[in-house]
């Protein structure tokens, strides 16, 4: 059978404390099984974020997506990590992930370093995370590199496939999508090294633009706009995109699983809304 389907938001925006709470609430009236904050500088502050979700739900999950290794010294995430635990009743769900914002590290003075630096740094987190000694938590990894895939197979309850790269050379961050053929690569890849698990892990796509429309094209005009060498079809076609009539995009969301094992999928705040009637059309699936 396949593994049911979850659905998470992921807040992007700060605000004060009544309207993060009343936006809080909003997701669980929505239906999200997860509220998720990201780990960015001008972002919300992830912990207490998601201390003060906790405090205005009570059903949802509440997790990281993704912290950003880098920024953390391991230990010192440990004890932040066991304290939220706590104070969110035992809901949280971690993700982590090496970074990807040179300028965010330039920013605050932190080093950077080469791809292996910043996977080699993740995995001293994670093991620390694991110790036997500490407050162990639901871990989701993030990451399509193949030494990221294979930490991911060791170690994560959550496998997070990224459908988008950053812009080769780009130092804030910008991103360009994933083709569904490299997405098939990189799942069947990580799938090698995940087969000797005694649990599978489940696995989660952020998604990165959804509407449902009667025009594709209308919403998909800026990003064809940034990458012309899309057609309208090929934008459609790339994993990160559900846009179209609501049966349409409910059968993507069910491709998504059925091609990829992708159950748990994330979509950004700017997106909460738009998503709702896609989630209340798949929560029997």
């Amino acid at each position: 059978m396949p593994r049911p389907f979850r659905f998470g938001v992921n807040l992007l925006t700060s605000a004060p404390a009544a309207e993060w709470r009343a936006k809080c609430r909003r997701a669980e009236e929505l239906g999200y099984d997860v509220i998720l904050v990201p780990d960015h500088l001008g972002m919300p502050a992830p912990f207490p974020a998601l201390v003060a979700a906790a405090g205005a739900t009570e059903r949802p999950r509440l997790g990281t997506f993704v912290l950003n290794a880098g920024f953390w010294n391991p230990v010192l995430l440990a004890r932040e990590v066991a304290t939220t635990a706590e104070l969110t009743g035992g809901r949280l769900e971690l993700g982590l992930g090496t970074g990807y914002v040179q300028a965010e590290h330039d920013r605050a003075g932190l080093p950077f370093g080469s791809p292996r630096e910043r996977v080699d740094h993740l995995r001293r987190t994670v093991e620390e995370l694991r110790k036997p000694d500490e407050y162990r938590v639901p871990l989701l990894i993030g990451g399509n590199g193949d030494r990221m895939l294979r930490l991911t197979a060791e170690h994560a309850d959550i496998a997070a496939f990224a459908g988008a790269r950053l812009v080769p050379g780009n130092t804030k961050g910008r991103l360009e999508p994933v083709a569904a053929a490299e997405l098939d690569e990189r799942v069947a890849r990580y799938a090698q090294w995940a087969a000797g698990r005694a649990e599978p892990a489940e696995r989660n796509l952020l998604l990165q633009t959804v509407a449902v429309t009667d025009d594709p094209a209308s919403v998909l005009g800026p990003l064809l706009g940034r990458q012309p060498q899309l057609t309208l079809e090929q934008a459609l076609d790339l994993p990160v995109i559900l846009v179209g009539t609501l049966e349409e995009v409910t059968g993507r969301v069910r491709g998504l699983r059925e091609r990829y094992g992708i159950s748990y999928l994330t979509v950004l705040e700017p997106y909460m809304e738009a998503f709702a009637p896609v989630l209340a059309a798949l929560s029997a699936w």
